[in-house]
């Protein structure tokens, strides 16, 4: 399938023309014509593999996403979350092309980005690492975009892992793209799923290649889905390569926190399937953005559950709460599970912060 490079380039120039007319603001217009011959550069760097045979080879894979967003998009119009993930996009896209990742799939609100392919490269892990960092220290600038326009902080998890993969062109004569399939990319999409807010986790295989330049928490063996075995996962905190980066520490993850005894019920999560079994808890603190609750049974570090919590007893009605538990401890013959919210809509998490602000004013 052989591509014309400035035929090509002049229809994409056509398509950005006729695109912009279509746009109201001089902002939405620039970034529309950014992201379309960005496209078009990356499929002209990328039409030498199209026809291509498929090979084994390894990759670094990040995978991220917004958290809550879809509580943010049930609450603000279409437009308004076009516009949002448009400006997210435009963002990602100059860190991920800056440290040489190919964008392979835009997934709603999630971003698959391959380092070793089409082309690998000795510093593939190390700039994967560097491009993480960077992402979580971008949201930065886009949250304080959302400020300005009235909408809320958004956060964003990252998960990294490496291995080796089937690489090359899948599809059709009426579609084909290249991409990458296997169980690493399984096991990235897992990890991703695993992280909290404004967190980046990595896996095993990534951490031994960058275990001279990284900087890391203690490691969390996990059971996830595929996997017969546990499979260690760790917090990425910094990278000294190619320059010395942090990540920075999501205040969403600290808030005060006030002593409640309020009843609490939940089922457990098998990936995005709710499990049907109620169990009954007591939630014994919480806090803005999570709460510490008394569990009938013991639960795994980063497992999910969906809780009912009656807001009724915050001011108002009953709502549903994603959370992800973060510590399982047993004390005094009780489990003790320290939960962040992995997903509440606006309403829940405004009353939640008007009940903890009104209980520390009271103290």
């Amino acid at each position: 399938m052989a591509i014309k490079t400035k035929n090509f380039k002049e229809l994409a120039e056509k398509i950005c023309s006729e695109t912009e007319a279509l746009l109201p603001t001089q902002f939405e217009r620039t970034a529309a014509r950014k992201v379309l011959l960005d496209k078009v550069e990356s499929l002209l760097k990328e039409s030498d593999f199209i026809d291509s045979t498929p090979e084994s080879r390894r990759v670094t894979i990040l995978l991220s996403d917004i958290r809550g967003f879809t509580a943010l998009a049930e609450t603000y119009s279409a437009k308004t979350v076009v516009d949002l993930l448009n400006r997210y996009f435009s963002i990602m896209s100059e860190v991920i092309v800056k440290y040489g990742g190919t964008i392979d799939k835009l997934m709603g609100d999630s971003i698959m980005v391959l380092f070793g392919a089409p082309r690998s490269d000795r510093s593939d892990v190390e700039r994967a690492i560097a491009c993480a960092v960077e992402m979580q220290q971008a949201m930065s600038d886009f949250n304080q975009q959302n400020d300005h326009l009235g909408l809320p902080e958004m956060f964003m998890g990252i998960g990294v892992n490496t291995g080796e993969v089937m690489a090359g062109p899948i599809g059709s004569d009426h579609h084909r793209e290249y991409t990458v399939i296997g169980d690493e990319v399984n096991l990235a999409s897992r990890i991703e799923a695993q992280s909290l807010r404004g967190q980046i986790l990595i896996s095993e295989n990534t951490y031994e290649l960058a275990m001279p330049y990284v900087l890391v928490g203690d490691p969390n063996r996990v059971q996830v889905k595929g996997k017969k075995e546990a499979v260690n996962l760790y917090e990425l905190l910094g990278t000294t390569k190619p320059r010395a980066m942090t990540v920075p520490r999501r205040e969403i993850r600290k808030s005060p926190r006030v002593n409640v005894n309020m009843p609490c019920y939940f089922q457990r999560l098998d990936g995005k399937n709710v499990l049907p079994e109620h169990y009954k808890a007591q939630v014994i603190d919480i806090g803005y953005n999570g709460l510490q609750m008394v569990s009938p049974i013991a639960l795994e570090t980063f497992a999910e559950i969906k809780m009912q919590v009656s807001l009724q007893l915050l001011g108002s009605a009953t709502t549903d709460i994603y959370a992800r538990v973060v510590t399982a401890e047993m004390t005094d013959g009780k489990v003790v599970c320290s939960l962040e919210f992995s997903g509440i809509d606006m309403a829940g998490q405004q009353t939640i912060k008007q009940f903890v602000d009104s209980q520390v004013v009271l103290a």
